[in-house]
């Protein structure tokens, strides 16, 4: 094999970081985790026997009570006797029970955890996976360096807009909007997520229409800039719209990651030759409540390693709930490596209410200029027009970089 583990991971255990909140002795609220989720059930059986536990059993690996509260985070938690502590802990799998599989390994670190009466809250915040993993799906085809080799852009961040307003135009109106933002000098334009294939605006027609705009302005500039057309949908659906985006000569396509599910991007990657844009909207779902659901740290591994290559991260005084450090987080999480020799790394792609003034901070706090960074009103609404606010926020990247 030629991916090598990352330092500290242990090459044949899956191990898994929770912040978690119980009623009961933390130790027991573990162990209880441990049982649940490998060997054991609620009482003995003759054929868990010491030889099969020492094999497959979960493993506590550390915990750290670091807060006590009085009120529980969620319902249906065990009475307390003298109220709520809050953990951080680490559980740990042999690789043995699942083999290198991502749906299987969400059911192992996730599964009923969410469920059980010992806990009044749980969050997954994040996860170190063994090397085989690497080997067993394809990572990201394209990622950084491919994304800047297909738009023709080096050394600074990529530029790029939302088709806005997000539904309600036509096929054609939406082509004249891409081409306006073309001319505008723009690298990179996404459909919204919630425009897909409605009578209204078919996808067939839409992706025609634009790729034919995008196709003239390449043969008139000799620049291409990156469409990401949104072809989620059902899994035949999705491979023949990439086949038709691929045949009239685009670049790029969109998918929604919480929609089509972990096996639906899997199957997809298999057959996709272009770069994946993807979308992360229903993260609030999974992820708002602080002791509920999944760090970003955690998920976003699972989608590296079937192989997108971008990533959305919201942005810096997003119109979102999400805090700053959260969003810079979550950034820098994408551009740092899975495992040493195949990274996984992908491209953040930053959004939701981004203008220029923005972009002093995000690039201080990031370090680096491998983004993308999309505006729609900051740039469809600028007073001078689109170009205007193309050139203001790429001014405003060369000034942060210069200092």
């Amino acid at each position: 094999m030629t991916d090598q583990a990352m330092p500290g991971i242990d090459p044949e255990r899956i191990e898994a970081d929770y912040l978690l909140e119980t009623p009961v002795d933390v130790g027991d609220a573990l162990e209880a985790m441990a049982g649940e989720q490998s060997s054991g059930t609620f009482v003995p059986l003759p054929a868990e026997t010491p030889e099969l536990k020492f094999r497959v059993a979960a493993r506590v690996e550390r915990f750290e009570i670091v807060e006590e509260t009085g009120i529980p985070s969620l319902p249906g938690a065990m009475r307390p006797n003298n109220g709520y502590r809050i953990a951080k802990a680490t559980l740990s799998w042999p690789l043995e029970n699942i083999g290198p599989s991502l749906p299987n390994l969400v059911a192992t670190v996730a599964g009923g955890l969410f469920e059980l009466k010992q806990l009044s809250g749980l969050r997954i915040l994040d996860l170190r996976i063994p090397l085989e993993f690497a080997s067993a799906y394809a990572g990201p085809g394209f990622a950084v360096e491919g994304t800047r080799r297909l738009a023709g852009v080096q050394n600074r961040p990529l530029i790029g807009t939302i088709i806005k307003p997000n539904v309600g135009l036509t096929p054609s109106e939406t082509a004249e909007l891409a081409e306006s933002m073309f001319d505008a000098g723009i690298d990179f334009i996404k459909d919204d997520e919630l425009q897909s294939d409605g009578p209204a605006c078919p996808f067939d027609e839409r992706a025609r229409l634009v790729l034919d705009k995008l196709k003239q302005h390449s043969e008139r500039f000799g620049r291409k800039p990156m469409y990401a057309i949104n072809i989620t949908g059902d899994l035949d659906q999705m491979r023949r719209r990439h086949d038709l985006v691929e045949k009239l000569g685009g670049t790029c396509v969109m998918v929604s990651l919480n929609s089509v599910g972990l096996v639906g991007l899997i199957e997809f990657r298999k057959h996709c030759r272009l770069p994946i844009h993807a979308h992360r909207n229903g993260w609030g779902y999974l992820s708002r409540h602080p002791l509920l659901g999944w760090s970003f740290a955690a998920w976003q591994k699972l989608w590296r390693i079937v192989g997108v290559d971008h990533l959305h991260v919201n942005g810096l005084g997003n119109k979102f709930s999400e805090s700053d450090q959260s969003v810079i987080e979550s950034a820098k999480g994408c551009l740092r490596p899975i495992f040493a020799t195949k990274p996984c790394t992908v491209m953040p792609v930053f959004s939701s209410g981004q203008t220029a003034k923005q972009v002093p901070a995000t690039y201080e706090a990031l370090g680096s200029v491998d983004l993308i960074f999309t505006a729609g009103g900051g740039i469809h609404g600028h007073p001078d027009g689109p170009a205007a606010g193309v050139q203001l926020i790429r001014r405003a990247w060369e000034k942060a970089v210069s200092g």
